[in-house]
């Protein structure tokens, strides 16, 4: 059996075990040990909990197996191609229906209130023409248009910073896409608002 870690971050590492990976919150020196069971614990179930119901809509990596008592999730290993390091690679038409269906995938899970929290071609994986969204570390539930609107400004920016030679072709074809949202019109505006804002602060 080959154990190999494929991604570290602050909260957490990913292992790659035949063909399932393992997400594994570290434990935080600094805090007092019982809070920092109860911190993992408690991110590990509400994690689960989007990544389950995010499945009923969008695709994901399947089944969703919960630890809690070693604050893991085990999923099984997409073996795809992350956007993040191939969508620019691809035909400008090719690249365009891909941000058009994340648009229509991002619509189907802000429909059932779920908000994403780092909605980045890196946490996106094309296999057989289809999008896999991975780490929900930093989701939530919210009903909010502008928790919807910030996520979809990540979105937007995570495009102009990785794939600039064609961000704003890529953020029309999204917004085509998020278009079938019942509250498009109402995010879009929001979206407005946030740029504003952002624009204001530099």
């Amino acid at each position: 059996m080959t154990i190999k870690i494929i991604a570290q971050g602050a909260e957490a590492k990913i292992i790659l075990s035949d063909k399932t990976i393992t997400k594994d919150r570290i434990s935080k020196s600094y805090r007092i040990p019982e809070l920092d069971k109860r911190i993992r614990k408690s991110r590990t179930k509400a994690e689960t909990k989007l990544l389950n119901k995010a499945s009923k809509v969008v695709n994901i990596p399947l089944p969703i197996i919960e630890d809690k008592d070693k604050f893991q999730i085990k999923m099984h290993y997409i073996d795809g191609e992350k956007l993040s390091d191939h969508l620019d690679k691809f035909p400008l038409i090719k690249q365009k229906q891909i941000c058009k269906q994340i648009g229509e995938d991002v619509a189907k899970i802000h429909d059932i209130e779920i908000i994403h929290g780092d909605l980045t071609t890196s946490n996106m994986i094309l296999k057989d023409n289809l999008i896999y969204f991975i780490d929900f570390g930093l989701g939530y539930i919210s009903r909010k248009f502008e928790d919807k609107a910030v996520d979809i400004h990540l979105f937007k920016q995570a495009l102009e910073a990785k794939h600039f030679q064609n961000w704003e072709v890529l953020f029309k074809e999204f917004e085509k896409g998020y278009s079938k949202s019942k509250d498009s019109k109402i995010v879009f505006e929001r979206l407005k608002a946030v740029e504003k804002r952002g624009r204001y602060k530099h």
